[in-house]
């Protein structure tokens, strides 16, 4: 035991201070895309395509992006952070920040348009905050995906992130479950198992997409054997983009549902 608590001395304090400070995150992560349509401002019509600005629709693998008078509007419900958009925009009017905040309570608010304000996640209403605002216990459904998802779902119960200090924690049961979270695009043979656990949980509950997938059936949005995501089965209440999200944006957007996070934070 002495060599265990000597050990910990060592190791000094390992939780990420957020939110209180931002962790340094890597270079190379891809966070919100940023559209700067001024680059696009000369080009629209039947120049855009002329032009080659089209090649940012054509190359994305999940058909997350589209034209809206020229310039490109991309949905980060289907898009999978690849690069590809990126590399191939002719005058260079797509770029991936490193901004991790990306939840929204809504799904059409998943859309970043040039010029126009991303909106973040809202917290609960009074109502929903008084039952879950202190203690959420969620049940998480792989729903077929590839579990890259899951890893970083997992990742928050370790002691650099200690998702149990904001009073959120995974439990086994939908009985002893405040709501779902749901990674993977909800393969046909998930449908009835996703449902049956939904319905075990007492209401009121609330439900969680993570990744692409669950939001929209990611990669696979063109397989037979999925459903396009969570919302095709149960109500969703919070989606959180990525491919897989970065752990920190899955805090980011739990945090802000439960009202821990400024809309500005």
């Amino acid at each position: 035991m002495i060599h265990i608590l000597l050990s910990r001395l060592r190791q000094g304090h390992r939780t990420i201070p957020y939110p209180g400070s931002l962790p340094a995150l890597p270079e190379r992560l891809r966070g919100r895309p940023i559209v700067d349509v001024s680059k696009c401002a000369n080009i629209s019509g039947a120049n855009a395509i002329k032009d080659g600005c089209q090649l940012c629709v054509e190359v994305c693998p999940t058909e997350a992006i589209n034209l809206r008078e020229g310039a490109p509007q991309i949905d980060l419900g289907r898009c999978l952070f690849c690069p590809e958009c990126e590399a191939v925009c002719p005058p260079g009017a797509i770029h991936y920040s490193g901004e991790h905040r990306l939840a929204a309570r809504n799904r059409e608010d998943l859309k970043v348009e040039g010029g126009a304000e991303y909106r973040l996640a809202k917290a609960l209403d009074a109502e929903l905050m008084r039952v879950f605002g202190r203690s959420l216990k969620l049940r998480v459904v792989s729903a077929g995906g590839c579990n890259g998802c899951e890893v970083d779902v997992n990742v928050l119960q370790t002691i650099t992130w200690d998702l149990g200090r904001f009073g959120i924690s995974y439990v086994a049961s939908p009985r002893h479950a405040d709501g779902l979270l749901i990674c993977g695009p909800v393969t046909v043979n998930m449908e009835e198992a996703l449902r049956i656990t939904y319905d075990a949980i007492p209401a009121p509950k609330l439900v969680i997409a993570v990744g692409a997938c669950a939001i929209s059936g990611g990669p696979f949005y063109k397989q037979s054997e999925q459903l396009g995501g969570a919302a095709s089965v149960v109500p969703v209440d919070l989606f959180i983009p990525g491919c897989p999200p970065h752990p920190l944006t899955i805090l980011d957007g739990l945090l802000r549902l439960l009202g821990k996070l400024g809309t500005s934070a």
